[in-house]
C-alpha cells in the first residue's frame, strides 16, 4: 500500500484459530494493514486472500467493499453508538450483514449473554465502564459471524488494574474464536500473553516475525530489543571474538562461526564494579559512565554510556553501596556464557 511517501510491503500468514500480534514503533504502518484487511483502503499492489476468497487484487482490480467483508474490527475507541443500547450495538454487525431486525437481535442477545453483558443489555455506552464498553465492542465484531478479527489497540482505553482483568478474558474469547486475530498493540505484554505468533513491522516492512519466545530471546532489531528488555550489538564474528563497528569487542564461546551477526545480553547478566575486574570469568569489561536511572519494580535499571552502551539491571541496595548516580564511573563485566550469538532472521 502507497500512502502519500510511505509505503507498506508485508507478505504473511495468518492460521485459523490463530492470534497474530502485530507489533511496531509510531508510523510504521500497523494502522494502514489494518485499513487494507478491512478494506477501508485498497492495496496498490498485491492481494489479500481470506479463506481462498480474494478481498482485493491489485492486478485484476478485484475489490470488496468492508460491508461485504466477512471481517469484524474493534476500534482503539470501541466506536459504540452512542444513542443504541448494548444490545442493539451488537445487533448492529449482524443487521449490517442483511439480516432483519428480529433475527439480528436475536443473534445480538447470544453474544450479549456469552460475554456476560445481559444485565447490561438495555444501557447505552455512556453508562458502561471501559471493561464493559470493550466487552460490547468485541460481542458486535463476533456478532456479525467474521472470518477474520482484527483488535487496534483493544486495551489501550483501559486504566491498569482493568487492563488485567480484560486482559484475561479476552484470552479467553479470542481461544473460542475459529477464524484468525490480528491484533495491533504497542504493549510487548500484551503480545506476548495473547498471540500465539508475532509480526513486527519497522518502516513499513516486516523485520521480524515467530513465537513470543523466538522473538522474545532472539531480537532482530533494537525496537524489538527495548521491546523486550534486552541489550543488542551487530558485529562481525571470526572463532571467539566478535568486533562491534562502533568500537569494543565481546569474546564468546567459539563456535566456528564467521560473518555478520547479532548479540543478545539481558541486564540482569552484566555485572557492575567501581574498579577494574579481575579474574579470568570476566573475559568481556569495559568502563561506563552512568547516564540514567530507572526504578522498575523490584529493580534499578541503568542507562550506562559506554564503548558500547548498555542498559543494566541492579537491586536498589547495590545502588546505594556503589553511589550509583547519574555521572558515575563505573565497570561493567559479562561471562562469555551469557552472550547469545546469532545471523540475522533468514541468514
Amino acid at each position: 500500500m502507497r500512502r502519500g511517501d510511505f509505503v507498506l510491503d508485508v507478505a504473511f500468514a495468518a492460521a485459523p484459530g490463530a492470534v497474530l500480534a502485530v507489533l511496531g514503533p509510531n508510523g510504521a504502518g500497523k494502522s494502514t494493514l489494518l485499513r487494507a484487511l478491512a478494506g477501508l483502503t485498497p492495496v496498490t499492489a498485491g492481494h489479500v486472500v481470506l479463506d481462498d476468497e480474494v478481498l482485493d487484487d491489485a492486478a485484476s482490480g478485484l475489490f470488496v467493499e468492508p460491508a461485504d467483508r466477512p471481517v469484524g474490527l474493534v476500534f482503539q475507541s470501541y466506536r459504540l453508538f452512542p444513542h443504541l443500547s448494548v444490545l442493539d450495538n451488537v445487533a448492529f454487525a449482524p443487521r449490517s450483514r442483511g439480516l432483519r431486525r428480529a433475527q439480528s437481535r436475536a443473534v445480538a442477545g447470544r453474544w450479549v449473554d456469552a460475554l456476560g453483558l445481559g444485565e447490561l443489555a438495555d444501557r447505552r455506552p455512556a453508562a458502561l465502564s471501559g471493561g464493559q464498553a470493550q466487552r460490547v465492542a468485541l460481542a458486535r465484531a463476533l456478532a456479525g459471524d467474521p472470518g477474520l478479527l482484527l483488535l487496534d489497540e483493544p486495551l489501550s482505553a483501559l486504566d491498569a488494574r482493568t487492563r488485567l482483568d480484560v486482559q484475561a478474558e479476552l484470552r479467553r474469547h479470542l481461544r473460542e474464536f475459529d477464524g484468525p486475530t490480528l491484533l495491533v498493540t504497542h504493549d510487548p505484554l500484551e503480545a506476548l500473553v495473547l498471540a500465539d505468533r508475532l509480526l513486527v513491522v519497522e518502516g513499513g516492512r516486516v523485520v521480524q516475525q515467530g513465537t513470543p519466545a523466538e522473538v522474545a530471546s532472539r531480537p532482530a532489531t533494537d525496537y524489538v530489543a527495548r521491546l523486550v528488555g534486552l541489550n543488542l550489538y551487530e558485529g562481525r564474528i571470526d572463532g571467539d571474538r566478535v568486533v562491534l563497528p562502533g568500537g569494543g569487542w565481546f569474546v564468546v564461546p567459539d563456535h566456528g562461526q564467521h560473518g555478520e551477526v547479532l548479540v543478545a545480553v539481558r541486564p540482569s547478566s552484566v555485572l557492575v564494579s567501581t574498579h577494574r575486574p579481575e579474574g579470568a570469568s570476566a573475559r568481556n569489561m569495559w568502563a561506563g559512565t552512568v547516564v540514567g536511572l530507572s526504578l522498575l519494580t523490584d529493580r534499578v535499571r541503568l542507562d550506562v554510556e559506554g564503548t558500547p552502551p548498555a542498559l543494566v539491571d541492579v537491586t536498589p541496595g547495590s545502588v546505594a553501596e556503589l553511589a550509583l548516580a547519574p555521572g558515575r564511573e563505573i565497570w561493567l563485566s559479562v561471562k562469555a556464557t551469557e552472550l547469545d550469538v546469532y545471523g540475522r532472521q533468514g541468514t
